[in-house]
């Protein structure tokens, strides 16, 4: 079975290298719609997949790193990022250009991550991530599955190249969230929300 959670938030990129002129020059921003897919083939203690309160903590919190920020790939002109981490308070290196296919392949494993390293406590069993749909605008988005995020024809991303400014981390329920998640530690799920 699935379920789906939705997400909004607010982000600028430039797409370097990409066909339109528009997009590879400028710095823009869209209105994100973010859908993640979560599946199991068993329901927990309260008759749900994974109750959609637990998707209010790690996951938000990573989800909403997104959101007023400037999404900048580590790759683009030194310069480049140095201003824009100078003028921003918020602020994501990323180790691949920040299209919205890319967006789909980053945000699926953070939390695909985020979901491995969680001790389920009210009866989930194999729930896993079953895709994450960044819409880029109303008409347009980039759906990742599993071997998308994991393709190396598409590159495999390196979680640990990706920074989160200081500004983002304040933000979060605890400022190590990031840290925590590349070490393996485990999240618990909270028996009550």
């Amino acid at each position: 079975m699935l379920i789906r959670k939705l997400y909004k938030f607010e982000n600028a990129h430039i797409v370097r290298d990409c066909t339109s002129k528009k997009c590879r020059s400028s710095v823009h921003g869209h209105s994100y719609i973010v859908e993640i897919l979560i599946e199991s083939n068993y329901l927990d203690n309260g008759q749900m997949v994974y109750d959609f309160g637990l998707t209010k903590q790690n996951i938000k919190d990573l989800i909403d790193s997104f959101d007023h920020a400037i999404s900048i790939w580590d790759n683009d002109m030194p310069s480049f990022i140095k201003e824009q981490q100078r003028f921003s308070d918020r602020w994501i290196l990323l180790p691949v250009s920040p299209s919205a296919e890319q967006l789909s392949r980053v945000i699926f494993l953070i939390l695909e991550r985020v979901l491995k390293q969680t001790n389920m406590v009210n009866g989930e069993r194999d729930v896993s991530l079953n895709s994450v749909i960044v819409h880029e605008t109303a008409t347009g988005y980039a759906q990742c599955f599993k071997d998308d995020a994991h393709s190396e024809l598409m590159g495999i991303i390196d979680l640990d190249k990706i920074i989160f400014s200081d500004g983002i981390k304040d933000d979060w329920s605890y400022p190590n969230l990031y840290k925590d998640l590349l070490n393996g530690d485990i999240f618990n799920n909270p028996k009550t929300i």
